[in-house]
Order: structure tokens, then C-alpha cells, then sequence
């Protein structure tokens, strides 16, 4: 089947490409909506506009938008719109997204394909959560924390690329603060810099870490593919 890919270059909408294809669907394109802050409900928002180099280093055309709206019916408006020029352009006939647990955002997005008559494929949906986060290093996804923002993870997790032994601590850390291990709860955001899909990696050249004592963000400002 011909898809289009939600995508926001965290680990989830990355490895969904990577189960679609392997399911022998041919990704067309990816669509990416910029939020207009880290308010939104509904999109990825640390360091999004990585996904430009993103989609170069996966050789995928990218249909994109920027939100004037944290509001999460302008947003899926700013989708529809979007997965309507994908339709036009590409000829896709569904969507496949990297959801796992959130049937907010699973039901927005069933909503949308049903309206423009698209299937949506969600290969991690309802996932064993540490099986699929160990899959991830297995399959050679080398990704780091972005944002955290949960009881439990502090500044330390910021920028790291995430091991087997840390998957092992962020287990204990996610039992005793009853957060999930995948961050499907916004826990935490995540951004692939080279797996199986990439030509080129990201080489992180410049960054930030920006803390209040609760949460954080690891924001790059120098970035090139190699």
C-alpha cells in the first residue's frame, strides 16, 4: 500500500516506517506539522525541524506546515490539509503513525483518514513497551532524549543516546514514578540520528540544555548530516 508518514523524528514515527516497510508497504512521503509551541497537545515539538535533514537522509519528500494555533482542531486541520496534497500528489492510500497508547491522538487521527477515505497503519500499536524500547537498539536505532518532563527523569537524560542498560534504568525509574517506559505520555521526546532508513546520520555540532528543576529540553542549534 502507498503511505504517507506522520512524522516528528522521534523514535516512534521513525521505527513506524521501518515496521511499514518491512510489511512490504511503499512509503511515499512524510508529513510534519511544526507546533507553534511546546503547549501543543497533539505534536512533537523539541527540535522538529530536524526532520528536513531527516527526510534528506531518508531520501522521502516531506509535505510540511507551520501551526499559528496550539489548539489541537486547528492542528488536525492543518493535517487534513496536508494528507489531502499527499493524496494529490502521491497517490497514497493510507497513513501509517508511530502511536503506541494514546487513543487521543489515534482517535484524531482515525478521524482524518476516515474523512478522506485512507486506511491508517499503526504497527506499535498496544506494543510491549521494554520489548519494543530493546527492539529499537536491536534494530540499530541510535536515538536521544529531547524533553523530559516527568518525576523521575532529570537533566542527566538529556542529549544521552539511549542504551540497553539505560532501557534497564528508565524500567526501574518508570515502576517507581508510574511513568511510561516508552514515554507515550509525553513523558519524554526522543530524536533518531541514524538507524537502518538513513543514509547520512545527524552529527549534533552545537546544543543546549535548557532545565526549570522539573523539566527540560536539549535544544540543537548546529546540526549537519555525515
Amino acid at each position: 500500500m502507498k503511505l504517507a508518514a506522520l512524522y516528528s523524528g522521534g523514535k516512534d514515527s521513525t521505527f513506524a516506517i521501518y515496521l511499514a516497510r518491512q510489511d512490504g508497504h511503499e512509503v511515499k512521503c512524510i508529513v510534519t506539522i511544526f507546533p507553534l509551541s511546546d503547549e501543543s497537545q497533539f505534536l512533537h515539538f523539541p527540535n522538529v525541524s530536524m526532520t528536513v535533514l531527516q527526510a534528506e537522509s531518508m531520501n522521502l519528500p516531506q509535505l510540511c506546515s507551520y501551526s499559528d494555533s496550539n489548539e489541537t482542531k486547528m492542528e488536525v486541520s492543518e493535517l487534513e490539509f496536508l494528507l489531502e496534497q499527499a493524496k494529490q500528489v502521491f497517490g497514497i492510500e493510507g497513513v501509517v503513525h508511530g502511536g503506541i497508547l494514546s487513543e487521543f491522538q489515534k482517535n484524531y487521527f482515525e478521524s482524518v483518514c476516515k474523512k478522506l477515505s485512507l486506511k491508517i497503519i499503526s504497527p506499535l500499536w498496544r506494543i510491549d513497551q521494554k520489548q519494543y524500547m530493546k527492539k529499537l537498539i536491536e534494530s540499530d536505532f541510535k536515538y536521544i532524549i529531547t524533553s523530559v518532563s516527568s518525576e523521575g527523569l532529570d537533566d542527566s537524560w538529556l542529549g544521552r543516546v539511549i542504551t540497553h542498560k539505560d532501557i534497564d534504568d528508565l524500567e526501574k525509574l518508570a515502576i517507581t514514578h508510574g511513568f511510561n517506559l516508552s514515554f507515550e505520555g509525553g513523558e519524554a521526546e526522543s530524536l533518531v540520528l541514524n538507524c537502518p532508513l538513513f543514509s547520512m546520520s545527524l552529527k549534533i555540532i552545537k546544543s543546549n540544555k535548557i532545565w526549570d528543576g522539573y523539566r527540560g529540553r536539549f535544544e540543537i542549534t548546529d546540526v549537519t548530516l555525515q
